[in-house]
């Protein structure tokens, strides 16, 4: 659980993010979108402690993260699990190197403990023969679930996602999707994604925080959003034809 309280930051003149309340679910996917400029990606990065807001309070299943001192702060950064919006692989590493990376960096195991660690992660997305292969020799769906195995591998207690959909193919989205909720439910983590892909919304959205001008303007569940009545959210959500159709089958369904 991350409860957010009242989180004001500003970049010099701008106010980016103006008082935002809300909470993270544990076990669930929970969503942040809206527009450019909204203040998501800031957000997010408050959430992992990159950006430090100057009001309001951040705390990690009731630890206040401002309170924390400098060396609990490390250790709880260690407990978060980050899936980058380009994957950010490193190309001179295998994928077994990728995955491996964050426990060389911040564990004291063994090479072999180590190792199983990473077969073990690399089967849980489906990837069971790509350990030797690099980053360039392997598909974007592949790429991106290599990342989603260096994001777990640690055992996170809070897994974050950017934009995890970005430049793939509709059907790779799906699976993506669907592999992160499915680790989210398994191992009961708190996952907080970061997106403007609505087909990510309608399948995943357990939570969904809909920010607009650095104010949360909504929050709710995929369920819920078919309901509200919220201009600018409709108007976000539906600026396509096709949801606008699957909206008005789903009113129709509910008269």
């Amino acid at each position: 659980m991350i409860d957010v309280n009242n989180i004001h930051k500003s970049f010099g003149e701008a106010h980016v993010l103006k008082g935002v309340t809300t909470h993270f679910e544990k076990g669930k996917t929970n969503l942040i979108i809206g527009q450019s400029g909204s203040g998501k990606t800031v957000f997010l990065k408050c959430l992992l402690g990159l950006f430090i807001p100057e009001e309001g309070t951040i705390s990690y299943d009731g630890k206040i993260y401002s309170d924390l001192t400098p060396k609990e702060q490390r250790n709880l950064r260690q407990e978060m699990g980050m899936v980058f919006q380009g994957s950010a692989l490193f190309d001179s590493m295998t994928v077994a190197g990728n995955v491996m990376f964050p426990l060389e960096m911040f564990t004291k195991q063994g090479k072999s403990e180590m190792e199983d660690r990473v077969d073990t992660v690399l089967k849980r997305v489906n990837l069971i023969d790509a350990h030797h292969k690099y980053p360039s020799e392997i598909s974007g769906g592949m790429q991106k679930r290599v990342a989603i195995a260096r994001a777990i591998v640690m055992n996170p207690k809070y897994l974050f996602c950017d934009e995890p959909n970005s430049g793939l193919d509709p059907k790779t989205a799906i699976i993506i999707d669907n592999l992160i909720q499915e680790i989210t439910q398994e191992f009961d983590i708190t996952t907080v994604i970061n997106t403007h892909d609505m087909n990510s919304v309608m399948e995943i959205g357990e939570k969904i925080i809909f920010l607009k001008n650095g104010l949360k303007e909504w929050e709710g569940s995929k369920n819920e959003i078919f309901k509200t009545e919220n201009k600018a959210v409709t108007d976000f959500v539906y600026s396509s034809d096709l949801f606008k159709k699957v909206r008005q089958m789903y009113l129709e369904e509910r008269n």
